[in-house]
């Protein structure tokens, strides 16, 4: 009963933990120089409620989050922030931002994904690529 107890709350732990806002991604980003990576997605859209509620608490309990800054944005909520970041009216929409050489270095995906495309996402686009497109990360 313990190791079930314990278990279920680090679960509970995980899956209630508050995403940051693209504004705190955006501000850690810029003091620790890591990519940010956002998830944009509605509470009425199935596909990013499994984005939300299942694929990122398991990238989080994989570590695979390490290393990026991390947040969501919903697209009823934030409409601004959401039109300057995604390309598409598709949802959910995952994009990773990172820093280079040359500027702010964007990568997209469209609808819902695995744990494990979304690890092979992140890994795809850390290092340059020259399939990236260069943009303005904004302060939002």
């Amino acid at each position: 009963m313990t190791a079930l107890t314990a278990t279920l709350l680090i679960h509970m732990s995980i899956v209630s933990a508050t995403p940051q806002s693209y504004a705190e991604a955006h501000k850690a980003s810029m003091k620790t120089g890591e990519p940010i990576l956002v998830l944009v997605g509605a509470t009425w859209c199935p596909a990013c409620i499994n984005m939300k509620s299942s694929v990122v608490p398991e990238l989080q309990r994989r570590g695979s989050l390490k290393g990026v800054q991390f947040a969501q944005v919903d697209i009823d909520r934030q409409r601004a922030t959401a039109g300057e970041l995604s390309n598409a009216g598709v949802i959910p929409q995952l994009i990773l931002f990172r820093k280079t050489e040359t500027g702010w270095k964007k990568w997209e995906v469209t609808g819902g994904q695995s744990p494990e495309s979304v690890e092979q996402f992140i890994r795809n686009g850390l290092p340059e690529e020259k399939t990236a497109s260069t943009t303005t990360v904004s302060k939002r």
